[in-house]
């Protein structure tokens, strides 16, 4: 460890954008490395140095560790900043760049390949006083095994992926007849998107919410959380929009929460930023889901309510720096909201939208902050995530954050594709979110059931019924209907989506 002055972003677009500006401020150097699709994208000009990595697809190029550690001692650099994604929880890669006379702005390799492992994660947490799913803690493949098992946690389970997360390799099951079934299922998903099948039962919480408590740890020991941050809005086990703090965690419940993440931290000698992730039963009882060892999608909402810079603070760890807070130190101002921007159709089940952005127009004004990577006609490539950018908002209070997101979205322009800024404002609007009785099943509650998309549904039906009808009768008297006159007739697919 020394002092860095120059720092490689293993990672495109927003992300890579957003660490850039602190290395500005901070005075450092960085460099972007970028595949031939983002060759244009806003990274690549901001940073004082670019390198070209290779072909588009991430195998040929994000994901190329040992090229990006070539190219790092080739131009001198001190230190590489994974990110989040592609390279970012590696521990093989972690390892090398330190192998290497670099410095790796995350945790150690060991703690990286401890908390990857969900299996591995839970035996380092079982001595310490942290609330765990009921469950079994090892790895199951025989059928048998897993039905004595799910008899005595009782059902529903889950069967979960030990590799991996995203809802992939993952399963529940409501009964003993699915059970052989849906387990088969899981270890063939897991051994497919992780290259380990191992898979682990636990018991499944019906109605659960997805609570985050950010920590903060140096190479000296100390270790500090940043509060906790409401992340149960989401679509296919993904989070979509986030808020901090949770409007129904109290100071109790925020305490302990807090106090049992800084456990799991010491559990694996963290160091750096990460995310202790819990799951909430209907009882707001909390229990260990698993820690992120990297910086989250999600950091904005915890600096704006705390004004601490969190890739600063990963820098200065880094660098062998002690922390500059304890946790006594540490105050929640106000609330913050994030919204991820997808190049998504949330209409049709969230599925990516890929074109070009030929209106983009970002909001502005007090307490709005917008993190990006693209500017207006640059296309949305088909190789990577389809996020967009992060919308956040803060305010002195939830309310106000919530009326300056929904301010915020209407102001945002973006044309030429689909994205989830609609979905974003039915959800700030709904009565379920605005109380705070909300849970992870949001979308399937809400969203996908709700009264105007039925109600358009039954229209569609209804109109394309007539028209249907209309065709026939001019069919039967024999007469000809041009092309023109039926699509003035049955515009109405137009109709109905304004």
């Amino acid at each position: 460890m020394g002092k860095i002055k120059k720092i490689l972003i293993a990672n495109r677009g927003e992300i890579a954008l957003r660490i850039m500006k602190t290395i500005r401020d901070m005075g450092l150097k960085s460099v972007a490395v970028y595949s031939d699709a983002d060759r244009n994208s806003p990274h690549v000009k901001y940073a004082d140095e670019a390198v070209c990595i290779g072909p588009p697809a991430s195998s040929e190029s994000y994901l190329l560790g040992d090229k990006i550690i070539e190219l790092s001692k080739k131009i001198n650099v001190d230190a590489i900043h994974p990110g989040y994604g592609f390279l970012s929880e590696n521990a093989d890669f972690a390892k090398k760049v330190a192998e290497n006379g670099l410095i790796f702005i995350g945790p150690s390799p060991e703690a990286i390949q401890t908390m990857g492992d969900k299996l591995a994660a839970k035996a380092a947490v079982a001595n310490y006083d942290v609330p765990m799913v009921p469950g079994i803690d090892k790895a199951v493949t025989d059928s048998t095994v897993a039905k004595e098992s799910a008899k005595k946690i009782g059902y529903p389970i889950l069967i979960k992926a030990s590799a991996g997360g995203g809802g992939k390799g993952m399963r529940v099951v409501e009964k003993e007849s699915e059970l052989e079934e849906q387990m088969n299922s899981a270890i063939s998903e897991a051994q497919s998107a992780f290259g380990d099948g191992a898979v682990f039962i636990e018991k499944y919480i019906t109605s659960p919410r997805h609570i985050e408590i950010q920590i903060l740890g140096d190479n000296h020991g100390n270790i500090v959380h940043l509060f906790e941050r409401e992340c149960s809005i989401q679509r296919r086990h993904q989070k979509v929009i986030e808020e901090a703090p949770s409007p129904v965690v109290s100071e109790k419940m925020r305490k302990a929460m807090g106090e049992a993440a800084v456990m799991v931290a010491k559990a694996c000698n963290y160091s750096g930023t990460g995310t202790v992730e819990f799951i909430v039963d209907e009882k707001m009882d909390f229990y260990f889901l698993e820690m992120n060892t990297r910086l989250q999608v999600e950091h904005p909402v915890t600096e704006m309510i705390t004004g601490i810079d969190l890739v600063e603070q990963q820098i200065k760890v880094a660098e062998g720096g002690v922390l500059e807070m304890k946790q006594e130190d540490l105050k929640i101002i106000g609330h913050a909201f994030e919204v991820r921007v997808y190049a998504e159709d949330p209409n049709n089940n969230f599925l990516p939208d890929i074109g070009t952005l030929q209106t983009y127009k970002r909001p502005h004004g007090p307490g709005v902050r917008v993190d990006d990577g693209f500017e207006e006609g640059m296309a949305i490539p088909i190789y990577y995530d389809p996020m967009i950018s992060k919308l956040i908002t803060y305010g002195k209070n939830r309310e106000e954050a919530r009326k300056k997101m929904l301010r915020a979205i209407n102001d945002y322009e973006i044309t030429g594709i689909e994205t989830t800024l609609g979905f974003g404002k039915y959800v700030l609007n709904h009565e379920a979110f605005i109380s705070g009785k909300f849970d992870t099943k949001f979308v399937d509650k809400h969203f996908y059931n709700r009264k105007e998309r039925k109600q358009n549904n039954a229209k569609e039906k209804e109109i394309a019924a007539a028209l249907a009808g209309y065709i026939l009768a001019k069919k039967t008297t024999n007469n000809v209907v041009t092309a023109n006159h039926i699509k003035q007739k049955s515009n109405w697919k137009n109709r109905v989506r304004e």
